[in-house]
């Protein structure tokens, strides 16, 4: 099992500090480095820097770790800026930048910044030209003609590596997993059931055997909390703090981290978890940070990789 560190930097976060746990997850051998793409935290403005720009810097400050954007909302870029911003990271970075890439949804950054968020259907319509128009791109150039995006460029330079990756992320049962089967390197949600999971991942593999593709090249990736504890008393105490603010039985909310092999407990407990997604299919597993950069506490991120990574 892959593993990465997923930070949320509209939180509020510089790129001083951002740049700092990317080198973090660097040298503990972590394979991927992953942060959110949105303007505003809801309503509220923090320092919230740009996804793909400060992703170029840490390109440059980096030098193994896989970099990617989980996931950028395309109603902020059209697919050219996306497609020039991709290869140009790709060069930086020396094929170790993956775009990710969805509908957008947080009605309250297009309002405040003026962008425009057409209806789910529309969004996802656009989604799937989108698609089909990076994936032109990055194969060196061609022809995508739709209704919303269309690519007419026989060569597109830089030419993409082949270490430049598609990300296609979301929690749909249909849409989302057939478009990641199409147009894919890799397939991310976040954390779920077993039979949600496994309905998904047939929905995306016979999409990649349609489409010519082999289904085992996409891969599986799955975005949750790390809820390690280096003691049973702590992890007890804090299942009782997360229930009591959900207005839940502390019994129920540990039935519904287990439902969704969510890892949590002792270093063995989580990384018993991991195993079961790997089981299931999975490839990949992002501990998301939901906090201000300067709030993710680097000693407790040792022992959640350390416990996940069976050390």
């Amino acid at each position: 099992m892959e593993l990465g560190l997923f930070v949320e930097p509209q939180l509020g976060g510089t790129y001083r500090r951002l740049a700092e746990l990317a080198s973090w997850a660097e040298r503990n051998d972590l394979d991927a480095f992953a942060r959110s793409d949105h303007y505003l935290n809801s309503e509220n403005s923090a320092h919230a820097t740009d996804a793909l720009v400060s992703l170029a810097g840490v390109a440059i400050e980096t030098t193994s770790i896989r970099l990617l954007t989980l996931v950028s909302p395309l109603t902020f870029r059209h697919p050219a800026v996306m497609v020039k911003s991709a290869t140009t990271l790709d060069e930086i970075s020396g094929g170790r930048f993956s775009l990710g890439v969805g509908t957008g949804w947080m009605a309250a950054e297009h309002d405040a910044f003026g962008l425009e968020l057409p209806d789910l259907k529309e969004r996802f319509e656009r989604l799937e030209e989108a698609l089909a128009y990076i994936r032109v791109a990055f194969s060196g150039g061609g022809r995508s003609k739709g209704s919303y995006y269309t690519l007419d460029l026989p060569t597109v330079v830089p030419v993409a590596s082949s270490g430049l990756g598609i990300v296609v992320g979301g929690g749909g049962p249909t849409k989302t997993p057939t478009l990641a089967g199409r147009y894919g390197d890799e397939y991310n949600m976040f954390v779920t059931d077993a039979e949600t999971l496994g309905s998904r991942l047939a929905v995306m593999r016979q999409a990649a055997t349609d489409a010519g593709r082999r289904p085992d090249e996409v891969l599986v990736s799955i975005a949750g909390p790390g809820m390690v504890f280096a003691t049973a008393a702590e992890h007890e105490h804090a299942l009782a703090e997360r229930a009591r603010k959900r207005e839940m039985a502390i019994d129920d909310y540990r039935a519904m981290l287990d439902d969704r092999n969510v890892p949590h407990g002792t270093p063995e407990m989580a990384h018993e978890a991991i195993e079961r997604l790997a089981d299931l299919g999975v490839g990949r597993y992002y501990v998301q940070e939901f906090a201000p950069l300067d709030d993710v506490d680097l000693q407790r991120m040792e022992l959640v990789f350390g416990a996940l990574a069976g050390a």
